[in-house]
């Protein structure tokens, strides 16, 4: 056999077409986002030289890489518990960094990350938006990459989970609107937050729907933190024309809103009905219990975790983008406005 007819590697030939390995990766694997020269090009040297595909053998003590914009609140846990439970069926070990939110520039999980590549399986970017250097040195050491709950437009190639956010903010307003409500404030998520955008599209879509003026003043900027939550309803409750119902676009926020409730001398839902978004276990036991917007997170982070196991071993995705249901669940914090 010439060595013109031996069959090459990803990386050989991705090296003979002066392009990553992923990319030769997406051509084999019948992959969209590559453009119709670099396919040509790459196609053409597999015909002349052949692809010798090198499988990925199931490691036992394969490493899930789970890197969170933050660790705070119950929002890790639930994700942490979906990733094992994938992890476990596997035998894989879980990893978990933090980006550090207040040094967006902040390198050490991703210098693990590369140490730990030879048992890993993957990173699981978590509510979190990955800079162009940081996915292109993952990429050129072929550890695949999926984002949970992403923080912005994952762009193409990046396969990421997601719930349904825009109707989960539909069904929140819609419920304060069959209760007769048609003053309803809004607490909305941080600007770089996709899912909160959504929430708040959702929110705006309803009222529209219902024929309901969206009124600018009944929009409070939050930052998904109880303390945001708090500021943000003391201004849309000082209103000359408070709002009778809140809607915050996640539980955090929706416990500063009781807090701001309880200060400014108001009984939910009696005074102001409030609904949040996520379900977060702890939301069950306050006081009275939050209607809320269910997020999958355990089935999400499952769902993400299985992706990356595909991608680690070569197999191609059904799907690169994943969009989990969300609910509305009733409890007591709402309730028809006084009169």
């Amino acid at each position: 056999m010439t060595a013109e007819s031996t069959p090459l590697t990803l990386a050989q030939l991705a090296e003979l077409a002066g392009v990553s390995t992923a990319t030769v990766s997406k051509v084999v694997n019948g992959r969209a986002e590559v453009s119709p020269e670099t396919r040509a090009a790459v196609e053409a040297l597999i015909r002349r030289h052949g692809y010798r595909r090198q499988r990925r053998r199931p490691a036992p003590a394969g490493v899930v890489e789970v890197v969170f914009h933050a660790l705070e609140g119950d929002y890790p846990v639930e994700i942490i518990k979906g990733v094992e439970e994938v992890a476990r069926e596997h035998q894989l070990t879980v990893a978990v960094s933090e980006l550090h939110r207040r040094d967006p520039a902040e390198q050490g999980w991703l210098e693990g990350v590369l140490r730990r590549r030879p048992a890993g399986v993957g990173v699981l970017a978590v509510f979190s938006s990955l800079d162009e250097t940081q996915r292109e040195r993952l990429a050129r050491r072929e550890i695949p990459l999926v984002l949970l709950d992403p923080a912005d437009d994952p762009g193409r190639g990046i396969p990421s989970v997601s719930a349904g956010n825009w109707n989960g903010g539909l069904a929140a307003t819609r419920h304060l609107l069959e209760l007769g409500h048609r003053r309803i404030g809004v607490i909305t998520g941080p600007g770089y937050a996709l899912s909160g955008r959504a929430r708040l599209d959702g929110y705006r879509t309803a009222l529209d729907m219902a024929g309901v003026p969206a009124d600018p003043d009944l929009v409070a900027r939050g930052d998904f933190l109880i303390e945001g939550g708090l500021a943000a309803a003391q201004r849309l409750l000082r209103l000359p024309d408070p709002p009778t119902a809140v809607f915050a676009t996640n539980d955090g926020q929706a416990i500063g809103v009781y807090h701001a409730a309880h200060r400014l001398g108001l009984r939910i839902p009696d005074d102001l009905s409030v609904v949040g978004f996520d379900d977060l276990p702890s939301v069950r036991w306050a006081l009275p219990p939050l209607t809320t917007i269910r997020q999958p997170l355990t089935a999400m982070a499952a769902a993400g975790t299985t992706m990356l196991l595909a991608l680690a071993h070569g197999e191609p995705l059904p799907q690169s983008r994943i969009e989990l249901a969300t609910e509305l669940i009733v409890r007591e914090s709402t309730a028809p406005p006084r009169g």
